[in-house]
């Protein structure tokens, strides 16, 4: 949206925002997880029981209503579910109204697709073939041609494709019809060809676009309805897969990305810069977390480092360590950061001095993100390893150890008291993979 020029005008809009953060202060309290952006409550999002973008309704990694979640599981126990997913892709899956959708790519034909299930059986309900060819020579051996995970306002569903040297955004019906499709920008790594990463996240009528490589960097926002270009901020000419985030931070919004040496701010309805700060590394993964007035970046490549700044664009740094969660996010709950480094070693920081709590070696390595079910932390390593420990600054407690396939770099999704998870497993000498849902009957 554009800011309105009038004082009257910018003073009323201020007075809105503000009553709106305290709505979502007090529905926070109540759902008991993070708190929701001002703009969260979208025209056909059920906070409670969708999970309709990357890390969640709060894009934090939590969730209401997922106390009832199983702490064990396996393939054949508290699995209400299972449906193959064609082609390959770590897009984790989202959850929609009646609908469970992720994208995937068939390399071999060089096909990108968005692919529906339906949230009850599992049934496939369609598969929608949106671009074939122009795949890239290189991709990163980890890295998939369908790593970005969909975004849903409850009307629309979108995706962002490499192909063709480009990034192209697409805006789908919940019925799987193309409604529109845009060039994003151009995307040509020459010299770290390792693909495409970043997720497409949404904000009051805006979807926003993301894609950094030696060339011409970008965040771009688009009007959600037709496509219409926004607002477009161009980033540093260096590779780097970080999806931002849209967080609420110092009482307003920030839109938030690591990576290019920095840690920086913009403003979500303009792509105005708010601050920014020297941190991390050239490149990073994982999407930003915050909790409170601070904000969290870990990272990645070529050096390791953990970094907690003052979100209120003082641009103090609280502390910072040399552990780095490179490929996935942490997790910011109470006051304290959880983090599973690369190589599978858990730890826990105080969120303001950096103190370290715990920290106990399980099994790397790490790509997926984890959830929060409640008062325990369930997350992935790259063998299908699913760890639930309990969130807790106190000590470390492992509740479960969970096998799910030979492979997880997908990290899961929580919807109405169900965990959907995307993994892969080898069957007679060749790669499947699967979406399970998990819950009790």
């Amino acid at each position: 949206m554009a800011i309105a020029h009038l004082l009257n005008r910018f003073s009323s809009k201020l007075i809105w925002v503000s009553v709106l953060c305290v709505v979502a202060s007090v529905v926070s309290a109540n759902t008991g997880y993070g708190q929701i952006p001002e703009d969260a409550a979208l025209a056909g999002i059920d906070l409670k029981n969708d999970w309709p973008w990357w890390r969640g309704p709060a894009r934090d990694g939590k969730t209401s209503g997922s106390e009832t979640v199983p702490t064990e599981f396996s393939e054949t126990q508290k699995v209400i579910w299972k449906a193959p997913v064609p082609g390959r892709g770590h897009g984790s899956p989202i959850a929609i109204k009646s609908l469970v959708c992720v994208p995937t790519a068939d390399e071999e034909q060089q096909i990108h697709s968005v692919v529906a299930y339906d949230r009850k059986s599992g049934k496939q309900v369609w598969k929608r073939d949106l671009s074939q060819g122009g795949f890239p020579a290189r991709n990163h051996p980890k890295n998939t041609e369908a790593s970005s995970t969909l975004a849903s306002d409850g009307t629309l569903i979108f995706a962002t494709f490499f192909h063709h040297k480009t990034i192209e955004l697409f805006a789908l019906s919940l019925e799987g019809q193309v409604v529109w499709k845009k060039i994003a920008g151009s995307f040509d790594p020459k010299i770290y060809e390792y693909g495409y990463a970043p997720s497409p996240i949404l904000y009051q009528d805006l979807v926003i676009a993301t894609a950094e490589y030696d060339g011409d960097s970008f965040i771009t926002a688009f009007r959600r309805s037709d496509g219409k270009k926004v607002w477009s901020i161009a980033r540093p000419k260096s590779i780097s897969f970080s999806s931002p985030v849209i967080a609420p931070v110092a009482n307003r919004p920030q839109l938030l990305i690591s990576g290019q040496q920095f840690v920086t701010s913009y403003d979500p309805r303009n792509g105005k810069q708010l601050w920014s700060v020297l941190g991390t590394t050239f490149a990073t993964c994982g999407t930003m977390v915050w909790d409170g007035q601070n904000v969290f970046a870990s990272g990645g490549f070529p050096k390791a480092e953990t970094i907690a700044i003052a979100g209120d664009g003082s641009k103090k740094i609280l502390w910072r360590n040399n552990k780095k969660c490179y490929e996935q996010s942490m997790l910011a709950h109470d006051g304290h950061i959880y983090a599973l480094t690369d190589n599978g070693i858990a730890y826990c920081w105080n969120g303001q001095s950096g103190e370290q709590k715990w920290e106990k070696r399980l099994k790397g390595p790490v790509s997926a993100s984890p959830v929060l079910l409640g008062d325990r932390i369930l997350w992935a390593n790259e063998e299908g390893s699913f760890f639930v420990w309990k969130a807790s600054p106190d000590h470390f407690e492992l509740l479960a150890e969970n096998q799910l396939g030979d492979e997880s770099f997908a990290s899961p999704a929580v919807a109405g008291g169900q965990l959907f998870l995307r993994i892969a497993k080898q069957e007679d000498g060749k790669r499947q993979e699967y979406l399970f849902c998990i819950g009790n009957r």
